[in-house]
């Protein structure tokens, strides 16, 4: 079962969220700050952080974009801020989930599933699709740029995906927001265009002879035609 790492500073929510998720099967290490959490980080990352925003020292914000540079790990954000700025930031910056204090602990559960669902790896044979020199290895959730990993954050990843796997096709922002961020997500259509171009800058670094092309007015697709199918 996955292991789930819950970073909060208030001890009754950590000893909560714990007990849920260890009710339903989950192995789950808390801790209150990401101080205290950084020296147990040497020995690997978990399947999931469990992340509050507002805490003491490094912030949940703050760690999310560290942890970003290193791995794609899925990030469900909790915080007592509502403010849908906060719930965008904390997606844009490569957040998979947000969810507001006080909390149903069965809804942080379903999340948690839900989560999970999208981002573990397929137990199916591995089929990849390579456009110019990018290859999508979908059973491994797995993305090369002439043969070396590109190292994408899990909603970078679903997006190339979607567009690598789709390659005549033009999505417009509400189609990609139902199908990258959930059709649960409420915030604004600008988030597209903020990942739109942190991928583009991250594949042009990388020397991707693909990239994502804006259809004025509507909205994306890939700028590349498919070449090949592996199963």
């Amino acid at each position: 079962m996955s292991t789930i790492f819950v970073v909060d500073d208030e001890e009754n929510i950590r000893l909560l969220i714990s007990q849920y998720l260890k009710i339903e099967g989950f192995t789950v290490e808390s801790f209150a700050t990401v101080d205290e959490l950084s020296g147990r980080l040497e020995s690997g990352y978990p399947d999931m952080f469990i992340l509050d925003i507002m805490l003491p020292g490094q912030n949940g914000l703050e760690f999310c974009k560290e942890i970003r540079e290193k791995s794609a790990v899925p990030i469900i954000f909790i915080s007592a801020r509502r403010k849908a700025l906060d719930r965008i930031t904390g997606l844009e910056i490569g957040g998979d989930d947000y969810l507001s204090k006080p909390f149903s602990p069965r809804e942080l559960i379903a999340r948690v599933r839900s989560v999970l669902r999208r981002t573990m790896v397929s137990s199916t044979p591995q089929k990849s699709v390579q456009v110019g020199n990018l290859k999508l290895i979908m059973g491994d959730r797995l993305i090369l740029i002439d043969d070396q990993e590109f190292a994408v954050t899990t909603k970078e990843y679903e997006l190339l995906a979607l567009l690598v796997q789709n390659p005549q096709r033009t999505f417009n922002r509400q189609e990609l927001l139902d199908r990258v961020w959930g059709y649960d997500y409420d915030g604004s259509d600008r988030a597209v265009d903020d990942l739109v171009k942190r991928l583009r800058k991250k594949l042009k670094e990388s020397g991707s002879t693909t990239n994502v092309q804006t259809i004025w007015g509507y909205g994306y697709r890939l700028d590349g035609q498919v070449q090949k199918h592996i199963q």
